[in-house]
């Protein structure tokens, strides 16, 4: 398989080596030039948190809390040679399966000493810029040294595939979304694959790379090998002269195969089999659908847009996954067309129809209302493996596939210039004027910060300690969900020195007839539900005697050697008046925190 322009992928014309004017040393210095772009806007986008270390991601601190104990994980692994692909330090006592969630290995291990010298939260931070940063980068060297080879298309589309709008609004707490420098390394691999007398060697790099990749997102590795085999398929129908590689890339793709079987073999069946392993998304979940008026409209995040334009749209500020406008819309239509003959543009346009169309979900929606009109993910979401996509974000595929397309039209207009001499002035105005009221729109703003709330002294002062000895854990109110994180934040603070009862996870739930689909906590309990009931009327509903008994057995269960409260809540008051009255025991305020020792009850 060669790459998009076949001239340029086999080392390209003298016209395409000698692109930025032959000058000894400049193609370093415009190199430069793209990396130090990629890093200003990488820190653009963030600046709000660099500015103010005390402020959080705004929209989704649920997630930064999450991740910023994911951080302390990978960090715990290193330092306490923790089990890596399961933690009894959140849900005590059942545990958590990470390797069917976010474990964010392959990042949060080599972070080890960012997260102990400085911290979670700027690990996290550091994870969430350097992903961007890295993900322009690489897109850019795959760009502009094998898939097209020249400086300045490569430099548009990488831009594209790291801060498009659906990549911004997932920087919205989702760095391991937003880091996607594998997917280059991927396909870079991949293309390897044809060299003859090198398939040993080239599998097991591209094995390897798929493995780090897996502990980064397994969903945009699916998304990835789809693509990528819609492509290499559409090549090799298009241009038999390439089937005469079959053979080194046949053997080189199984070499991949055995070496990312055998290294992801035991992980894969601690996540699909393991203590905690679920059977899918919520029907609730897999309802998440791209509404097809999204794809002409603004991002919140980009510079035409803004949240009441776009907040009937989607479900929520962090999967605005496909929001291209509709000037890059009806351009990359026009494109696809303009580039027609060329059969990789062919096969990245079946790819992205493919992907438009899943993402669309069961039901078509169309700004705001469903249509009543079915679409094919409903034949597909049950399937083994789809079933824990969430089909909105088929269209965050598409934004790598627009940027590749993006390189190939601003090369192919390059080219046309350097031909057509006496019409280089307009084609380029044509161009420029073009790429400018596409992409201009679409230019990202800064995250919106929020304050958050420091953490108790109680916890950062070590208090706790003596509350979790023993195996005891720490039971905080509200009980950690999706709609109340903190004390993950807590958690990873301490090094997950404080293990927590239940938390904020994908957990299966064993209820009778619920088929183990994936819940974002631990089943509730008595005591649980009874403080979702608290924390949603801010009032104490009626105590029975069944209640005091099922709360210590709830605290029983969660081995619970103290409750605490942060008094900053909203329904602090009421969850107060509550505990007391459910356990009968009084708290004491210390280290800014009320506190219930109930270690006479459980013990």
């Amino acid at each position: 398989m060669t790459t998009p322009e076949s001239d340029a992928a086999r080392g390209g014309t003298a016209e395409s080596r000698l692109d930025e004017g032959g000058r000894p040393g400049w193609g370093r210095r415009v190199d430069a030039a793209a990396v130090l772009s990629f890093v200003l806007l990488a820190f653009w986008v963030t600046a709000r948190f660099w500015l103010h270390p005390g402020h959080g991601v705004r929209d989704n601190r649920t997630d930064q809390a999450q991740f910023e104990w994911m951080m302390a994980h990978g960090a715990r692994v290193v330092t306490d040679f923790a089990y890596p692909f399961a933690s009894d330090r959140m849900n005590v006592p059942d545990g958590v399966n990470l390797m069917a969630n976010t474990s964010v290995l392959s990042i949060s291990l080599p972070m080890t000493p960012i997260t102990v010298l400085f911290g979670p939260r700027t690990a996290f931070l550091v994870f969430l810029t350097a992903g961007m940063i890295a993900t322009g980068v690489a897109w850019y060297f795959l760009l502009s040294r094998v898939l097209i080879r020249s400086r300045g298309p490569a430099w548009l589309g990488a831009g594209f595939c790291a801060f498009a709008p659906a990549m911004v609004s997932h920087a919205n707490a989702h760095p391991n979304i937003v880091s996607q420098f594998v997917v280059p390394l991927i396909i870079w691999r991949t293309l390897r694959l044809t060299e003859p007398g090198r398939w040993l060697r080239n599998g097991v790099l591209l094995g390897l790379v798929i493995v780090w990749q897996a502990f980064l997102n397994l969903e945009i590795l699916l998304m990835t090998a789809i693509g990528l085999g819609v492509v290499v398929l559409a090549v090799a129908i298009g241009r038999p002269e390439q089937r005469r590689a079959a053979r080194p890339f046949g053997a080189g793709l199984g070499v991949a195969a055995v070496v990312a079987g055998v290294l992801l073999a035991y992980p894969l069946h601690v996540q699909l089999a393991g203590p905690g392993a679920y059977q899918g998304l919520s029907r609730l979940i897999r309802g998440y659908r791209t509404d097809l008026a999204s794809y002409v409209a603004w991002s919140r995040e980009s510079l035409a847009g803004d949240a009441r334009t776009s907040a009937h749209l989607v479900k929520n500020p962090t999967e605005e996954n496909a929001f291209f406008g509709w000037p890059l819309a009806v351009g990359v239509v026009a494109l696809v067309w303009w580039l027609r003959r060329n059969v990789v543009v062919l096969g990245l346009a079946a790819v992205g129809v493919v992907f438009a169309l899943f993402s669309l979900g069961r039901e078509i929606r169309f700004d705001g209302r469903d249509t009543g009109v079915p679409g094919p993910w409903a034949v597909l979401e049950k399937l083994p493996l789809l079933h824990s996509v969430v089909p909105t974000r088929w269209s965050l595929a598409l934004t790598p596939i627009v940027g590749i397309l993006l390189a190939l039209g601003a090369e192919h207009a390059r080219r046309l210039a350097r031909r057509h001499p006496a019409a280089r002035g307009q084609i380029r105005f044509a161009t420029a004027t073009v790429l400018a009221m596409a992409l201009l729109p679409l230019l990202p703003t800064p995250l919106p910060s929020v304050r958050l709330n420091p953490t108790p002294e109680f916890v950062t002062s070590g208090a706790w300690r003596p509350y979790v000895a023993g195996g005891h854990s720490m039971v905080t109110l509200p009980l950690p969900d999706t709609d109340y994180a903190d004390p993950l934040r807590w958690a990873a603070e301490t090094r997950l020195g404080m293990p927590l009862a239940r938390g904020y996870f994908l957990y299966p739930d064993t209820r009778p007839g619920a088929g183990r689909v994936a819940l974002f906590t631990a089943p509730p309990r008595p005591t649980s539900s009874f403080f979702t009931t608290v924390r949603r009327t801010d009032g104490v509903p009626p105590i029975t005697p069944q209640d005091r008994v099922a709360a210590v057995d709830d605290l029983r269960y969660w081995r619970a050697g103290a409750v605490i409260l942060d008094p900053r809540l909203k329904q602090a008051d009421a969850l107060r008046l509550g505990m007391t009255a459910l356990t009968g025991v009084e708290p004491v305020f210390t280290g800014g925190v009320w506190l219930w020792d109930v270690r006479p009850l459980v013990d």
